[in-house]
């Protein structure tokens, strides 16, 4: 066996309505004096008010940032320390989605440690310190709240990535009742989204693919392919609610130390210039790219397939990389997700564009079990058009 490195979060609490008590939870490691990262969709629909009720009763200080973008810009992260240092904040938590964790992330990083957003991007760039970190997350899809990586979008749309162990908050604490209003569209893309951080994960061409990422990725499949179509169709049901959050923070778990490769390399062109919700971009290119990787990763999509979809254990090994593709569009086509990038609005013309664009994602594309040039990736768009 290789050597490998595993980092993960601290304490992950994972308990329907703890949203509720988080003050129980966190005041003793936030301080008094508390920033609350959110998006002002979720502060509308009152998704943060049991917390801010429970640090009310705990005497906390707090100002709440709800500023946050859907693909964030720097400038978010900057307001956000900006507020950090106003507000003299001992701590920050975030309730959210990626976004706004990815931005608490950064902003925690930059108000505590003084460095510049333009000196941490890249892999281990960040010195530290950060101020402590408390994330919850509200979707069921990125797992930000367990990796050490934190992406925002920089001039006009290319998304730049900061990943290091200090992006790991102190905890995470994951509350199925903070997604139960999640609606159906938003539920089956993040959930996607979920499933490919556990495949790339699982295939990835990185020198520290290890066994423990291995085993959550199988397990995240698990629990995220049997409850998928449930909290998608029947999205009150708190228990299948609470084992997607697990199978989001597992497959988390997995890619923050086997990491992912080209579906997001190619995803991330989409978000960045047409502002496609993330998840959905992943589940656009999703099974193009795989069907490109067959040459080199056929053995490990068919060792995984089962997990997702246990009917293919019935399916003979050397056709079950076939079947588990064509097993994921036809969940696609189920969730009712677009099936094509034209059905997003994005013209045949900037194919080509993307594909450029892509390649600059060098740091996802080095882990994808075949190499991706310009022309494949751009192979790979025309098909999924």
């Amino acid at each position: 066996m290789s050597g490998f490195i595993f980092n993960t979060t601290k304490s992950i609490v994972s308990e329907a309505g703890a949203g509720a008590r988080i003050a129980d939870i966190a005041v003793s490691l936030l301080g008094r004096r508390i920033v609350l990262v959110t998006d002002k969709g979720l502060r509308r629909l009152g998704i943060v008010d049991p917390a801010l009720a429970s640090f009310a009763r705990a005497a906390s200080e707090v100002a709440v940032f709800d500023d946050v973008n859907a693909d964030p810009p720097e400038r978010n992260v900057l307001e956000l320390v900006d507020l950090i240092r106003s507000h003299r904040a001992t701590g920050v938590i975030a309730i959210g989605g990626g976004s706004p964790m990815d931005v608490a992330k950064l902003g925690s990083l930059i108000a505590g440690g003084g460095e510049n957003l333009s000196d941490v991007y890249g892999v281990n760039a960040a010195k530290g310190p950060r101020l402590p970190l408390v994330l919850v997350p509200t979707t069921a899809g990125t797992g930000s709240e367990v990796t050490p990586i934190a992406i925002v979008t920089t001039g006009g749309a290319e998304k730049k990535g900061v990943v290091s162990p200090l992006l790991l908050p102190d905890i995470a604490v994951l509350d199925a009742d903070l997604t139960l209003g999640l609606p159906p569209t938003v539920t089956a893309a993040t959930g996607i989204d979920a499933m490919v951080h556990a495949i790339e994960s699982y295939a990835s061409a990185s020198p520290n693919n290890n066994p423990v990422s291995n085993g959550l990725s199988k397990q995240a499949l698990r629990l995220l392919g049997a409850n998928i179509r449930e909290v998608v169709f029947n999205g009150t049901n708190r228990e299948a609610r609470g084992a997607m959050l697990l199978g989001s923070l597992l497959a988390g778990q997995a890619f923050a130390n086997s990491p992912v490769a080209a579906v997001h390399a190619l995803a991330y062109p989409i978000g960045g210039h047409f502002h496609v919700p993330h998840g959905l971009s992943n589940a656009l290119v999703l099974t193009h790219v795989l069907r490109f990787n067959l040459p080199k990763a056929a053995n490990q999509y068919a060792e995984i397939a089962a997990d997702a979809f246990p009917e293919l254990a019935a399916v003979p090994f050397a056709r079950r990389a076939d079947a588990f593709i064509e097993a994921l569009e036809e969940l696609g086509r189920e969730l009712k997700l677009p099936q094509g990038l034209r059905e997003v609005g994005i013209p045949r013309e900037a194919l080509p564009m993307l594909a450029r664009d892509a390649m600059k994602q060098t740091r996802l594309l080095v882990n994808n079990p075949r190499e991706v040039t310009e022309g494949d990736g751009l192979a790979i768009y025309e098909a999924a058009y």
